[in-house]
């Protein structure tokens, strides 16, 4: 099936007729599209019909990120729906420029306009850009189609010509993703992460989308660098100017819990002890452990290792919580007959610092029985071990 990919074959979705289209494609099944594309064709172009249902498979894409309500209103191409923010992380990013008193944003490489869309809900005007022609009408028939026209004003330009001086803040998302799939080097981001900076450095406030990945080294001396996660995966990272200089910072959503860090050295070595604790992998990519390791007066089990271990359990947004009840030195004959031992049937397999991949360990033990168990393979001082237990309710 083709796709919306110009202007041209865009502009007929915004008809009463491609309206209508959308509308009854909104709950088609995309088994069964072939036979819709033909019912329709009888009564609409071939070409308006190939738009509107390659449209309403980027929708039914997109509702884990938007939501079904925006995202049946919402228009989409194919890189809009991969790389727009998802709406939780933008909604709590709105509501931190709205805190710090920002009024006005330019939204640079805006694409389909999901940052906007957030910051326009949160009473602050944006000025979006981006350099693509067909991504900003995009992000145009998004504001009229969400109510926010009067708020968000989209702009085909190149960023880098954007005189930004009559906004409060300027929020810049380059592209993570070229030909060859994910960019790394932050350099090679478009625009690159240096003209971003210089960009952020002449706002009062600014926060720069950059990949969760990015190196600390790389992170500019006077922004603080903020890592979220989502539901338990990280999402991005953001550089913020104006803030806290030097600052490192978790945060998980949705509860919105946030984690400072300290300056801690990295916490001491020890035996396992009754609890495990799995950090969050915001608080991972932060370089927080140490701070919720001392919440907890915890180790680490490993120092290569990302778990920490305590004798009591307190409850923590942070790190989910096992408690332990069996430590082995890595032995799948072990395994299997402890588990046969404990009519253990559902088995969850986690792993860190492991090459075993979980899906080998559950075909290769066979796990049968009513009650369930978790296993962690990790390293334990050095040496491959086998962690069993539970989940004990820390999270």
């Amino acid at each position: 099936m083709g796709r919306v990919t110009d202007l041209a074959s865009f502009a007929p979705l915004l008809t009463p007729e491609g309206q209508t289209l959308l509308t009854a494609l909104r709950d088609h099944d995309p088994a069964q599209e072939l036979a819709v594309v033909s019912r329709l064709r009888r009564d609409h172009s071939a070409e308006l019909v190939t738009a509107a249902v390659g449209q309403a498979r980027l929708r039914q894409r997109a509702v884990a990120k938007f939501g079904a309500e925006d995202a049946y209103r919402m228009y989409f191409t194919p890189n809009g729906v991969e790389q727009s923010t998802r709406a939780s992380v933008g909604t709590y990013r709105a509501g931190r420029m709205k805190a710090l008193g920002v009024r006005s944003v330019a939204d640079l490489c805006s694409g389909i306009g999901g940052d906007a869309i957030a910051l326009a809900r949160a009473g602050i005007s944006v000025l979006a850009v981006d350099r693509d022609p067909l991504t900003a009408e995009v992000a145009r028939a998004n504001a009229e189609a969400l109510g926010l026209a009067e708020l968000i004003e989209v702009r085909c330009a190149d960023v880098t010509e954007i005189d930004t001086a009559r906004c409060d803040a300027v929020f810049v998302d380059p592209a993570r993703r070229g030909g060859r799939g994910r960019i790394f080097d932050p350099e090679a981001y478009s625009p690159p992460l240096s003209w971003a900076v210089e960009a952020a450095r002449k706002a009062p406030h600014a926060a720069l989308k950059v990949a969760p990945g990015i190196p600390h080294e790389a992170v500019p001396a006077e922004a603080e660098a903020e890592w979220i996660s989502d539901g338990g995966d990280v999402k991005e990272a953001v550089l913020w100017f104006g803030t806290e200089p030097g600052a490192r910072r978790a945060t998980l959503l949705p509860s919105g819990a946030g984690l400072l860090g300290r300056g801690l050295p990295d916490p001491a070595v020890r035996p396992v002890g009754r609890y495990l604790y799995e950090p969050d992998g915001a608080v991972i990519r932060a370089h927080l452990v140490a701070e919720v390791a001392e919440d907890l007066a915890g180790g680490l089990i490993d120092e290569t290792i990302a778990y920490i271990t305590a004798d009591e359990l307190i409850p923590t947004p942070y790190a989910a919580a096992y408690e332990i009840t069996d430590e082995l030195p890595f032995n799948l004959k072990k395994l299997k007959a402890l588990l046969r031992e404990r009519e253990v049937g559902t088995l969850t397999v986690k792993k860190r610092g492991s090459a075993v991949e979980p899906e080998e360990i559950r075909r290769k033990v066979k796990p049968k029985g009513p009650n369930a168990a978790t296993v962690l393979l990790t390293r334990v001082a050095g040496a491959p071990t086998m962690l069993i237990g539970h989940p004990a309710g820390g999270r």
